[in-house]
């Protein structure tokens, strides 16, 4: 009841703030495909964007936070998904190397910045990453079943494990 409260209470806040850009600005996607490219290379490139949206705010907090156990997570963030954006592109120009970008998948991503507001920085900062590792993770589900590189459905596994625990740690932290 207290989590259905405060999505409630979350909710009104953001429809009552002044129309300005949003962390989530242009991320909002009804699931399927955004063009006739390859699945694979779809999914290349939506998820690079996805982690360049998790990059970013995890530099926010090594910026922010004063909480050592965040800051560990942010930079264990920004090493992973780094190392998954190169192998990524390396992917991308060996199978596809005369592609156009192909503008991603249609799907929802999550928030891509952590959003201004009066809650504490630390906060703020695990609701918007557990949002954004729920796209994230849903990106990669319907990789599983829809990749055609056992490479990209190897990834996909990989995600949905280390961001389904680091969703439970951040959940943990939020109960404290």
């Amino acid at each position: 009841m207290q989590r259905f409260l405060l999505v409630l209470c979350l909710a009104f806040v953001a429809c009552s703030q002044p129309a300005a850009p949003t962390p989530m600005a242009g991320m909002d996607h009804a699931m399927g495909h955004s063009s006739d490219a390859p699945y694979d290379a779809q999914f290349i490139d939506s998820m690079i964007e996805h982690h360049e949206g998790a990059i970013t705010m995890a530099r926010q907090a090594l910026q922010a936070s004063q909480d050592a156990r965040i800051r560990q997570l942010a930079e264990a963030i920004i090493t992973a998904q780094e190392a998954e954006i190169a192998q990524m592109r390396t992917w991308r120009q060996a199978w596809y190397p005369d592609l156009p970008p192909t503008g991603g998948m249609m799907m929802e991503m999550g928030p891509m910045a952590v959003p201004d507001g009066n809650t504490p920085f630390d906060q703020r900062f695990l609701e918007a990453m557990i949002l954004h590792h729920e796209g994230a993770i849903a990106m990669a589900r319907d990789a599983l079943q829809k990749a055609e590189h056992a490479e990209i459905k190897e990834l996909a596994q990989a995600i949905i494990a280390a961001q389904e625990a680091e969703i439970a740690q951040m959940r943990e932290w939020l109960k404290q």
